[in-house]
């Protein structure tokens, strides 16, 4: 009981140092808002930090965001954080292609909603490409779409995944890329164009 509240407490501390962190820069968003189907949505782990409020931006009004969260020890932290955004979670790794989570992730796919996965956690290698990111997308047919983020001024923690936090009053430039069609590629082919493609908007995004 005592290790819940702890926790609870903690996700709306961090929604409120994330709000007021947000509200004191000056953001741009590139790309066009999501369609009304589903998409298979990735985002580096380091970017976790202020990514609930791309979904704000480019999510489609009348879909839901589903994102994968790891049962690791810090998994219960963010999916109490992030439900606090209004964005739903399924928990499990997509990374060892669990059974659970692929049934989960299909459900949500059917039911026209989106499913979010960072392809490199929870733990790396940092920014790999795990086979379930694309497995998932591949078995039901579906485009994959890239959401990032820059910042002009930020502090990078010395963690796995270099999580980046931008500072007070900087600028944020958030993208949402172009549907990426991995349907006739094998595994490697799409984990390298995806890889390709997260490169190159990660450098002109950057300031």
């Amino acid at each position: 009981m005592g290790k819940q509240f702890k926790i609870a407490f903690l996700a709306r501390v961090l929604f409120c140092l994330q709000w007021l962190l947000f509200l004191t820069c000056k953001k741009s968003y590139i790309g066009q808002r999501l369609e009304y189907k589903p998409f298979v949505i990735l985002f580096w782990h380091g970017r976790l930090a202020l990514m609930p409020f791309a979904f704000r931006y480019f999510e489609h009004k009348q879909k839901k965001a589903f994102v994968v969260i790891s049962q690791h020890k810090d998994g219960e932290l963010i999916t109490q954080n992030i439900e606090l955004f209004g964005i739903n979670t399924i928990r499990g790794s997509s990374s060892k292609g669990g059974a659970n989570v692929l049934r989960k992730a299909f459900k949500v796919l059917e039911q026209n909603d989106d499913v979010v996965i960072t392809p490199d956690g929870p733990r790396g290698p940092f920014r790999s490409i795990s086979d379930g990111s694309v497995l998932i997308a591949q078995k039901k047919n579906l485009p994959i779409v890239l959401l990032n983020y820059e910042a002009s001024r930020y502090w990078e923690f010395k963690s796995w995944d270099k999580m980046i936090l931008p500072k007070p009053f900087s600028r944020i430039r958030y993208r949402i890329s172009e549907p990426i069609d991995i349907k006739n590629l094998e595994l490697n082919e799409a984990k390298q164009m995806i890889s390709q493609k997260f490169a190159i908007i990660t450098k002109e995004d950057s300031f």
